[in-house]
């Protein structure tokens, strides 16, 4: 839903809050700031019911996870950091904070709210606080902060993209089940199988004289198969059993497509301005060239 605008001023999410009178800006930031608190507090509830409250917990420890699920975990805490500071700052700047304080302080609240979720894998027996996962919040948040000090402008977007993955092997199918969940929401967030992560550069950006439609980016995207455990196909069934499926090759995964930038189409609407910021996160789908690990290479007529 769009946020309130001013009928008075004329000024809508994406049009800014600077001009706005003092009271208004004190109105304003106190919704975002509630909005905010709400926002935060409610999502690491529902993280905690799918991740971590049918795990076993200990005492703060540490944990290097860094090769794990080839640092697919990784990207996904970039792209979470980005995203949520992209979001974060532009709200900001709609209540009327001026644009650098902005771009700070919501720029980071993706960072610091995924180091809330670091304390949480620190307390679980399962996990631990990594490093890691910390560089890669800090570099999503970067991403950010430094285009829009640079160019006060996003000319490469952090974008993911999933596919809803099938395993008609009765096997892997079971064991996609205690790994990833059952439930859309519960594949999405943990099935690596069947995420992508991608760096999306609007080509008009960098070159302003240029022809190029506003609105079109090149992307080039990152993203794994065939892993069913952390490290390695290796894991026991509920009967105690040892599974090894070292016949499915790990493969990271290259792809190239084309996207649309959708904050660049033109519209009066404040609600699909709204709308299309909020989408932009997403990689549309597209055709896609792919190139794996192991040397193999693929055309998806559309690839999600």
């Amino acid at each position: 839903m769009a946020l309130p605008t001013d009928t008075a001023t004329g000024a809508g999410f994406w049009d800014g809050g600077t001009g706005l009178p003092a009271i208004q800006k004190k109105r304003r930031q106190w919704w975002v700031g509630s909005a905010n608190v709400a926002a935060y507090g409610g999502s690491l509830v529902l993280l905690n019911e799918a991740w971590y409250k049918n795990e076993p917990r200990s005492k703060f420890h540490t944990y290097d996870d860094n090769k794990e699920w080839l640092q697919m975990d990784k990207t996904g805490h970039a792209w979470t950091a980005y995203t949520t500071g992209r979001l974060s700052s532009q709200i900001w700047q709609w209540a009327g904070m001026e644009h650098k304080k902005a771009v700070w302080l919501g720029g980071l609240s993706g960072t610091a709210y995924l180091t809330v979720i670091e304390f949480l894998d620190a307390y679980s027996a399962k996990w631990g606080f990594s490093w890691g996962d910390m560089a890669a919040n800090l570099s999503g948040s970067l991403l950010y902060i430094g285009q829009e000090l640079a160019w006060k402008e996003q000319r490469v977007q952090l974008k993911f993209s999933f596919h809803a993955n099938k395993y008609s092997d009765p096997m892997l199918d079971t064991r996609a089940d205690e790994l990833f969940g059952k439930g859309l929401y519960e594949r999405t967030l943990k099935d690596y199988n069947a995420q992508t992560y991608w760096l999306s550069a609007n080509i008009h950006s960098f070159f302003k004289e240029s022809n190029f439609p506003k609105w079109l980016n090149i992307a080039v995207g990152y993203g794994a198969d065939g892993m069913w455990g952390g490290y390695e196909n290796k894991w026991e069934d509920k009967d105690g059993n040892t599974i090894t499926r070292y016949d499915i090759p790990r493969k990271r995964q290259f792809f190239l497509s084309p996207d649309i930038d959708l904050t660049k189409i033109k519209t009066k609407s404040k609600f699909l301005r709204t709308c299309f910021f909020m989408l932009n996160a997403i990689k549309i789908p597209a055709p896609a060239l792919m190139l794996d690990s192991k040397g193999k290479m693929k055309f998806y007529p559309l690839y999600f």
